[in-house]
């Protein structure tokens, strides 16, 4: 009663300044459906009107309906910038240092692009990526733990063991005044393709996870699995001096890295585009419906056994 005697009021105030705001029903559960069609007329404000005024005549909705629809775009735009899922953490370190995740992209795809044009002889490139060493270091910067992580020791392995300080190769001459000469040794080879295979291994189990994400990821992971795996026999054939085969599986090995930053920088680009709320986005792939999560089935076992 009251608040149509407020109504009345207020609607015969003049017409000099009158926002208009819209006259909710009362939401109380008893209220029955609400007709926003139906409603009172709009209430009309005065010029002088204070906002306290203002606002006891503004009723909220006791739920704000948010859609489904909605809510999946942000989590896939939170997928996208952050490449993991969106879940609780402590502190605001996102919104203070910004998103760190396109940096270590940034670091993969410009480590290891070169890398793959060397390991293809491109315009008579070579060298196993000693002249763009210092990428290695200064673009490895660790950013989320795990598959990021694992790719920064392998740079900085990479790095370490092309440095003549750290004498990798040089306990492998038979001249300690020319350690260059363990390079071209048997038991160099050898030795270090059984740390290119092991991160193949490591490149297979991501490639396995990456199956309930993207095909970005999946692409990204294969293509560096296939990359360790050949280069593996790569070194193997060079230490059985079978350097014919050994180029050709290097130039392979190449192809496969090549195309694994293809898809780091298609990936890196999508987040560009989404950090900045471009108006057009590219899809990197979205695959997570195909295998059903744990949880899903756990919570379908418990619905069945209920």
């Amino acid at each position: 009663m009251d608040r149509v005697q407020d109504e009345k009021k207020l609607s015969s105030h003049d017409d000099t300044f009158n926002p208009i705001f819209p006259s909710l029903h009362n939401v109380s559960e008893d209220s029955g459906p609400r007709n926003y069609v139906d409603a009172p007329s709009p209430i009309r404000l005065k010029a002088d009107t204070s906002s306290d005024e203002a606002l006891k005549h503004i009723r909220t909705a006791n739920n704000i309906s948010i859609s489904p629809a909605l809510l999946t775009s942000a989590k896939e735009l939170f997928e996208k910038l952050y490449l993991t899922p969106q879940k609780a953490v402590k502190g605001d370190l996102r919104s203070t240092f910004a998103n760190p995740t396109p940096v270590a992209l940034l670091g993969f795809v410009l480590s290891c692009t070169p890398l793959a044009c060397e390991l293809m002889g491109w315009r008579g490139a070579g060298g196993n990526g000693a002249a763009t060493i210092g990428s290695y270091y200064f673009f490895r910067l660790p950013w989320s733990p795990s598959a990021d992580d694992a790719a920064g020791g392998f740079w900085f392995t990479l790095a370490s063991t092309l440095t003549p300080f750290f004498n990798a190769y040089g306990a492998y001459a038979s001249d300690p005044t020319k350690p260059y000469e363990g390079l071209v040794s048997e038991g160099f080879h050898a030795s270090y393709g059984f740390f290119l295979l092991f991160m193949g291994f490591l490149s297979l189990l991501y490639l396995i996870c990456a199956l309930r994400t993207n095909l970005a990821f999946v692409t990204i992971f294969f293509g560096l699995f296939m990359t360790f795996v050949i280069l593996t026999g790569s070194y193997w054939e060079i230490a059985l001096d079978h350097a014919s085969v050994a180029a050709k599986l290097q130039i392979a090995s190449g192809a496969f890295a090549f195309l694994a930053c293809l898809a780091g920088w298609w990936i890196f680009f999508a987040q560009m585009l989404a950090s900045v709320d471009f108006p057009y986005q590219i899809p990197v792939g979205d695959i997570s419906h195909l295998i059903r999560s744990g949880t899903e089935r756990a919570q379908d076992k418990e619905g069945f056994s209920a």
